[in-house]
């Protein structure tokens, strides 16, 4: 029965600390983790720990997938210069800088490098839950580099625990190796699992069996790339990448809703449930670090902490030195004009650094060190990487509101112009094609022209009914709704082609798809949309 009570729990915890948080003004991961740790105090829930599978093999896919398909590949494709030196080179500057002070305060160094790989990668959920304030540029990239840092970490991590463990030599170029074969197969494998999927989707009528079929295929990307040894994380990222691109006209719109209205619920419910196990886990970190080192040896837990705070403060140094001697390096060297409007200000980079949050990823990697004697400080490692990721978001989540007001960001209003370009975009167009498609359809006059007034003057559509009825009156609403659901598709077309010339972003194309959705949903039959 633990299990139950503790899914009970845990959805109780995420319901109560949502509801608590906006009433309490603090960020809502932070109650959350607050919650798990007071649910470590319900004695059922002692000792219960945080299996890194369910987070490698449960939450990540579903987590990472979701948030791929929102993210914007326009901006992606923008900053991608940043966004990859943000995901490799910081990620390994960041590993070794935590190793080097770990060794420096008297861990050893197979050990430090695991601490280091560990901790070095940001994590995409924590940054989807508490930077939604940050300024579109800043939460764009910080997404996108949080969505594949975590395949570098764990070629870091592969190596770190082979070395620990006495496995051989260090090799530059296997590893380097290793680090390409990685990346571009879990590449390769995620856009060959979506394109599998989207074919398969295009031959699915139902709503219902679709989205089964869509709920298998973060978990079909990432045990593809299981399957040859690459990176699973990048496999979930690029399928959902793919499908964001290649999706928006393969779907029916009553699909899609439903699509992302599951999608929704299941991300909400995950995350929240992620930072209640963050808490939850702390105490199970802390006993386990507490029965190794011994109760009478205070000094040594002191001296644990000590490391905690050190690398702590290290991440943080790191990633703010690391984003401004390469925003003036890359300043130096490349001195176009296109390159000069990408410019940004240190009071920028001082913002990333502190939305630069840790989360469970970090923690699934510490507890998937192996128990075997060859690890004699693992607790110490699922301890600290457990300091660092609550001390990450507690500080820099209860900082970073204060940080963005201090970073002083002109607001970004291209969203906004898009969005009217789109919708004016898309209206004109079907009202051009209006004739051609009334020609097409067969449309009666009348009903053209009454089409033709309620575009003209931005009139609301009107809900019509269906029955087997002949009634003439009822065979120009039939009429009236085919012509309004293909200039709805045209509509559709239109805007998705303005977003792949790359004249409006994803986000403007997502919030358009939205309403078209919900007009069309309004005009179909109840039982197309079955």
């Amino acid at each position: 029965m633990l299990g139950l009570e503790l899914i009970v729990a845990l959805g109780a915890a995420v319901v109560l600390g949502s509801l608590l948080a906006p009433r309490l003004r603090i960020s809502q991961p932070v109650v959350l983790i607050a919650c798990g740790l007071a649910l470590s105090l319900i004695p059922v829930f002692r000792g219960v720990g945080l299996p890194p599978e369910t987070v490698l093999l449960l939450f990540l896919p579903v987590l990472l997938y979701w948030e791929s398909l929102t993210t914007s590949l326009r901006e992606i494709r923008r900053f991608i210069r940043g966004i990859m030196l943000s995901a490799t080179l910081l990620v390994v500057v960041t590993a070794a800088a935590v190793a080097a002070v770990a060794h420096a305060l008297g861990v050893d160094w197979g050990s430090a490098w695991i601490l280091g790989a560990a901790v070095a990668p940001t994590d995409a959920t924590a940054v989807a839950a508490l930077g939604r304030a940050l300024p579109r540029r800043q939460l764009t990239t910080l997404r996108a580099e949080s969505l594949v840092n975590d395949g570098t970490a764990l070629v870091i991590y592969g190596v770190a625990l082979s070395a620990a463990a006495g496995g051989g030599a260090f090799s530059p170029l296997l590893v380097t190796a290793d680090f390409l074969y990685s990346f571009l197969g879990g590449a390769a494998v995620g856009v060959a699992v979506g394109w599998a999927m989207l074919e398969g989707r295009k031959r699915i009528d139902n709503a219902m069996v679709g989205n089964a079929a869509t709920l298998l295929t973060p978990f079909a990307a990432f045990l593809g790339a299981e399957l040859i040894h690459a990176s699973a994380v990048l496999a979930v990222v690029a399928c959902g990448l793919y499908l964001s691109q290649a999706a928006p006209l393969a779907i029916s719109a009553y699909t899609r809703q439903q699509t992302v209205a599951v999608w929704s619920l299941a991300s909400f419910m995950l995350n929240g449930a992620l930072f209640v196990l963050v808490g939850l886990q702390l105490p199970v970190s802390a006993a386990g670090l507490w029965a190794s080192e011994g109760r009478a040896n205070g000094q040594a837990i002191g001296q644990i902490l000590l490391v905690g705070v050190a690398v702590y403060a290290t991440i943080l140094l790191t990633r703010l030195a690391v984003l401004i001697l390469s925003a003036y390096v890359i300043r130096a060297v490349d001195r176009r004009p296109y390159q000069r409007q990408l410019r940004t200000t240190n009071r920028a980079r001082v913002m990333s650094t502190t939305a630069g949050f840790r989360g469970a990823v970090s923690l699934a990697v510490a507890l998937s060190i192996p128990d075997a004697g060859q690890y004699p400080q693992r607790d110490a490692i699922v301890f600290l990487t457990a300091f660092v990721v609550v001390a990450s978001l507690v500080v820099q989540g209860l900082a970073l509101p204060r940080v963005i007001r201090w970073a002083r960001i002109p607001e970004d209003t291209s969203v906004t112009q898009e969005l009217l370009l789109a919708k004016r975009t898309a209206a004109e167009e079907a009202f051009r094609a209006l004739p051609d498609l009334a020609r097409e359809l067969r449309i009666d006059d009348d009903v053209l022209e009454r089409i033709h007034a309620e575009y003209d003057e931005h009139l609301a559509a009107m809900n019509a009914g269906f029955d087997d009825s002949d009634d003439p009156a009822i065979v120009r609403t039939r009429q009236y709704t085919r012509l309004r659901l293909a200039l709805l598709g045209h509509k559709r077309a239109t805007v998705v082609r303005l977003r792949d010339a790359r004249t409006i972003d994803d986000t403007v194309l997502r919030i358009i798809q939205a309403q078209l959705d919900a007009e069309e949903l309004r005009l179909a039959r109840p039982q197309e949309t079955e």
